[in-house]
């Protein structure tokens, strides 16, 4: 694979010359960093409450299932509306909702349903908004920068993940529950006022008469008749479902580093390093046009990173390879996210982004399911290994099945980009291009 001209560092060309993106990025990093604070604060006044790990289960419930059915909703809705006026809805709703949460804590409430309530009601805002939300880069950013745009906010996504439970702790210890929600209703003001600021970005097509595009034909069958996309979402499938291994974590801790939670934390931040990392070297890959082998690669990697991971008996080896899965997962979702935007044509790519959604929330979950069911009759190990080399398996099956994924690249672009991209008239005139198969 060709690599194009530029540095292996993060591409920051979309931060530099694009000020919607810049915008967007701001609030979205915002939102990420309060999301983190809340998630620690919800868990922590639940066990508060509960004392049991039912009770932390049922935040798991609470989020998972508004995931799933508000996110179709969404695809649909950004397929037929403004998608600008959708994400702003949408996050105006999930201001509401934390502010709820704050409000509670400071009323000292003790009902863990009012409180999962509160958190649903913010989740189900948040899935909503997020099929349009996933259209945006791709409208404000020119071909060729829609994967270092997404770098960047997955950049920020794990920078959240590694700092946000740390500054969730100190709040809480300082403050309080209703500060950590506080901080989240802060961060979603500003993501709120992001999006006030991005241009209209109606779905780019409509018939002769004006009118708006069909939005029957839901995502699946968009992406079924579509071999680039069913097979990018097939390897994310393939990668998650199959080798997810935070559920295992706890058990190898405890088998093999005697359930020392410091063992057990650095399990978790050594992933996130490892995407971190990635992402600040993504110029590496965001510049290939070759999007699809990159993603058949990089879950590859991270499914044998894991096998390995099954294997390591030191702890240093145990966290560098968890470190060399979160690299190749933050590629994988990178090179995933910019090939379905780019490849799905604008009628219909809040269906599309949808489905994307619901693979990327369900995907893990199962995952986490499969692998505890698995090393429950078996070992973690035996998980780990089987589970990672299985994925692997997967990942070449869509290889050898799926040659338009094989061979897709990422179109080129012209130098200055526009905001929002036009889009080539045979899609700009009506939302059949959502139902023809490509040759």
């Amino acid at each position: 694979m060709k690599r194009r001209a530029g540095g292996p560092f993060l591409d920051t060309r979309p931060l530099r010359g694009n000020q919607p993106f810049r915008d967007l990025w701001i609030g979205t990093s915002a939102s990420q960093l309060g999301g983190q604070t809340a998630n620690v604060a919800v868990l922590a006044q639940v066990w508060e409450l509960t004392g049991s790990p039912v009770g932390t289960g049922a935040i798991g419930l609470a989020t998972g299932l508004p995931m799933v059915l508000f996110g179709l909703i969404g695809g649909s809705l950004a397929d037929a509306h403004d998608r600008r006026t959708v994400v702003r809805a949408a996050t105006a709703g999930q201001v509401l909702a934390a502010a709820g949460l704050c409000a509670q804590a400071l009323a000292d409430n003790r009902s863990v349903l009012l409180l999962l309530a509160l958190v649903a009601l913010g989740t189900s805002c948040g899935a909503l908004g997020a099929p349009a939300r996933r259209t945006f880069p791709v409208r404000l950013l020119p071909g060729d920068q829609v994967a270092a745009g997404l770098a960047l906010t997955n950049v920020s996504f794990q920078t959240a993940m590694l700092a946000g439970p740390a500054l969730a702790g100190l709040i809480i210890a300082g403050w309080g529950f209703s500060a950590a929600y506080a901080a989240q209703a802060v961060a979603m003001t500003v993501a709120l006022l992001a999006v006030v600021r991005l241009p209209a970005m109606h779905p780019e097509a409509t018939d002769a008469a004006g009118t708006k595009p069909r939005t029957e034909r839901g995502g699946p069958l968009i992406v079924l008749r579509r071999p680039t996309l069913w097979g990018s979402m097939a390897t994310d499938l393939s990668a998650t479902l199959l080798a997810m291994p935070i559920a295992l974590f706890p058990l190898v801790n405890e088998i093999r580093f005697g359930g020392d939670p410091r063992a057990l934390g650095l399990f978790l931040s050594a992933v996130a390093v490892g995407g971190i990392t990635a992402g600040l070297l993504s110029g590496t890959v965001t510049r290939l046009r070759r999007a699809g082998l990159v993603q058949l690669y990089a879950a590859g990697v991270w499914g044998l990173a894991l096998a390995c991971f099954g294997l390591a008996g030191p702890l240093w080896l145990a966290l560098a390879c968890l470190a060399v899965a979160g690299a190749a997962d933050t590629v994988s979702v990178v090179t995933r996210s910019a090939l379905i935007q780019l490849e799905t044509p604008d009628a219909c790519r809040g269906r599309v982004s949808s489905v994307e959604h619901v693979i990327g929330v369900a995907g893990p979950e199962l995952g986490n399911f499969r692998g505890g069911l698995v090393a429950s009759a078996t070992s973690a190990s035996f998980s780990l290994i089987s589970g990672g080399l299985s994925a692997v398996l997967a990942i070449a099956v869509v290889y050898a099945t799926n040659k338009p994924l094989r061979a897709y690249r990422t179109p080129t672009a012209p130098e200055k980009p526009s905001a929002p991209q036009a889009l080539a008239p045979a899609e700009a005139t009506t939302d059949q291009a959502c139902r023809q198969t490509p040759a």
